[in-house]
Formats: C-alpha cells, sequence, structure tokens
C-alpha cells in the first residue's frame, strides 16, 4: 500500500524501515536554478527534488522533496535512516569516473553503449548467427565499427527454459572470439557466471565481467573477479539457481531489486572487490512481469543512490513485444530505442544493445539535447 510522507511522520518508524532516496524532477537548464538543483554523478543530469519512499511494516510513504530541503528531511528521521538517507545523496552525487579496460578507457560522462555477442545456437533473438568463431568476430568488430564502445561476448543463452552448458563448451564457445576481439583493440565483457569461463576470458583479454547471478551462481566467482581487479557487472534475477528466472513475485519490486543489488554489492567489497569498478544492472525480464519491467524502468534513477553506474538492458526484450501486439523479437527495434533513451534520460551510464547503429543515432540525438540545453 502507497501513501503520503510527511516530515513529522518520519519520527515513528519501526526498527526495520528502510529509506529510499529517488533523483527525480530533472531539468534542462540547471544554471538558471543556482543551488536549487544537484547533478547525477558526473553525467550531464541535473535534478531538482527527490523523491522520498519509507518501506515500513508493508506500506510505502512517499514525498517529493525539493533538493534545498533533503537536509531538513534528513534531520527529522531517526538516526539509522537519516544515516541511510546521507549516505545516499553523497552517493548521487560522486563521481563515476571511467572504465579502464585495458589500452581502451570509456568514459561515463554520458551513457555508453554494450553491444550484445551471442556465440550460442539458442539465444531468443539471435542465436545461431554467430556459432562460427571467425564470422562472430567479424561481428563484434562491425559493432565496435558502429559505436559499441564495449562487446558484452556470452557462450550461454539465459532466455526462460534455456539448458545448461557445460563450462568447457562454453570456454570453446567464446575463447577464440574474445581473442580475437581484444587482440583488434575492442573492449570486451564477458557475459557468463561460471568462474572457469570468466578466467579463460580474462585470460584471453577480457576486461569485465558480466554475470547475471551477481557473482551467487559459481562460489569462486567472486574470487576469481576479486584476484583479477576487473570491473564487474551484477546483474539482478530472483534466483541463483539454474534458471535465473525462477522466484518472481515481489510485493514492492522497485525497492526489493534495490535492497538485493545493495546486499551483493556490500558482499562484493567484502571479498576484496574494488567498490569503484562496481557496476549494477536491474535485470529486466529476468523472472519480472510487465509491471514489474516497467516499475524498473520508470524507478531507474533510484540506483544511483547505490554509487555504481548504472548497465541498463531491454534490446528486443519481451515486454516490447507485450506492449506492441506481441511484436516478435525482430520487430521490437523502436520499443528497444524507446526503453533506451529513456534509460539515457535517468542518467543509466551502459545501454546494452543489439542493434548499435540505431540506438548509437538516438544517443546523438539526446546529446544534442542535452548540449542546447546546457549552453542556451
Amino acid at each position: 500500500m502507497f501513501a503520503p510522507l510527511t516530515r513529522p511522520g518520519l519520527g515513528a518508524v519501526s526498527p526495520g524501515a528502510k529509506i529510499y532516496c529517488r533523483p527525480a524532477c530533472f531539468v534542462d537548464r540547471p544554471h538558471e536554478l543556482d543551488d536549487a538543483c544537484l547533478r547525477l554523478a558526473d553525467t550531464m543530469l541535473w535534478f531538482a527534488a527527490w523523491h522520498v519512499s519509507l518501506r515500513d511494516s508493508g506500506t510505502v510513504r512517499s514525498a517529493v522533496v525539493p533538493v534545498p530541503q533533503l537536509g531538513d528531511w534528513i534531520a527529522a528521521m531517526p538516526d539509522a535512516l537519516g544515516e541511510a538517507a546521507t549516505v545516499q545523496r553523497a552517493a548521487v552525487q560522486r563521481p563515476r569516473g571511467a572504465l579502464a579496460l585495458g589500452a581502451r578507457t570509456v568514459r561515463l560522462s554520458e551513457p555508453q553503449l554494450m553491444g550484445i555477442l551471442n556465440v550460442t545456437p539458442d539465444s531468443f533473438s539471435d542465436g545461431g548467427k554467430h556459432v562460427d568463431a571467425a564470422a562472430a568476430a567479424e561481428a563484434g568488430f562491425a559493432m565496435a565499427s558502429a559505436g559499441a564502445a564495449i562487446l558484452d561476448v556470452g557462450g550461454e543463452s539465459t532466455r526462460p527454459g534455456a539448458p545448461l552448458v557445460w563450462e568447457g563448451d562454453e570456454i570453446a564457445r567464446v575463447e577464440g572470439v574474445v581473442a580475437a576481439l581484444a587482440k583488434g583493440g575492442v573492449a570486451v565483457s564477458i557475459d557468463t557466471r561460471k568462474a572457469a569461463v570468466m578466467e579463460a576470458a580474462l585470460a584471453a583479454g577480457a576486461t569485465i565481467v558480466n554475470d547475471i547471478s551477481a557473482l551467487r551462481y559459481d562460489d569462486r566467482a567472486m574470487d576469481a573477479v576479486a584476484r583479477a581487479g576487473c570491473p564487474v557487472v551484477l546483474m539482478h534475477a530472483p534466483s541463483a539457481k539454474s534458471d535465473p528466472h525462477e522466484g518472481g513475485g515481489y510485493d514492492h519490486v522497485l525497492f526489493e531489486v534495490y535492497d538485493m543489488l545493495a546486499e551483493r554489492i556490500a558482499a562484493c567489497v567484502a571479498a576484496g572487490v574494488d567498490p569503484a569498478k562496481i557496476i549494477v544492472d536491474p535485470g529486466l525480464g529476468f523472472g519480472k512481469g510487465i509491471a514489474d519491467n516497467l516499475a524498473l524502468v520508470n524507478g531507474l534513477a533510484l540506483f544511483h543512490t547505490l554509487g555504481c553506474p548504472i548497465l541498463f538492458g531491454a534490446s528486443r526484450k519481451r515486454m516490447i513485444g507485450a506492449l506492441d501486439n506481441e511484436a516478435p523479437a525482430d520487430q521490437r527495434l523502436g520499443g528497444t530505442v524507446a526503453l533506451h533513451y529513456q534509460a539515457a534520460s535517468q542518467g543509466a551510464q551502459l545501454l546494452r544493445v543489439h542493434d548499435i547503429a540505431e540506438n548509437r543515432q538516438a544517443l546523438r540525438i539526446w546529446r544534442g539535447l542535452r548540449d542546447a540545453a546546457l549552453t542556451a
């Protein structure tokens, strides 16, 4: 249940209450508002209010608080909530810096594209297109030329009902492709949840690990990433078991996904992973229905309070077909571009897509609009 939140109402909460401070009310011309708005990390976005939500005993109460007033609201909170809100406020404003990916540097002050390169026979959209290593590498170079800053190479489909792949077969699928791309100067991410595949791909030249299980599926994965010292993407999925789509069902999906990612960040930092190298992904479509996915898109800016870059991936996903007369996967480009444009407008730093040229064009329009607003 949702209800209004007032500042006096912050004084009486249960010990398990949680606070969430989401950047809201984005503005085009911050220079006209002086100190009434804040910059979102080191992006090209500014916001004028916080959407403050208190989750307590099954009830969510919310209020829109102008930026200059948040300090007064924090002062009215019990110590634990006030400390959490203070941490979130600082995390939103902290620059994310750049990703050092071997010889490549990917700056996150504006959205960057991560190209999807599935070396699989059964992925939901492009299965079977790139099973030959040479053809896959050629397709990867074409994506890089079209504007992909990073290529995400995967050797196991994670669509609903997909069979498990033995790690040896997964390594055989991706190792040569990763090596060829890395040798050609491309920044490569390895999309896997298996430590042995991570290690083989990193040895072949990959520089990022993208794990849909947030390093929960394989007991060795956390140590492999910590020892490599590489950036890692922690994605939300309801299950860390064989089927990552199992166990969906949420009371408040935005907050539950947020809490899981916060817990995984803490676990990774405790295990020795550099917090500056952690990227988060809310995991659209993984154990989530259409309403859940839409809530995550609309509330995406909340994840900035984790202090990490956000990776957003909605490319060709089923939610687009569900909203457009069951359009098949190869007819979801328009919806893909729309969703990623919306994510960019909420500060997502990395957009994971199949169609590079079309999404690159959309981001150029987005950048032009931001430049015009900030320099007029």
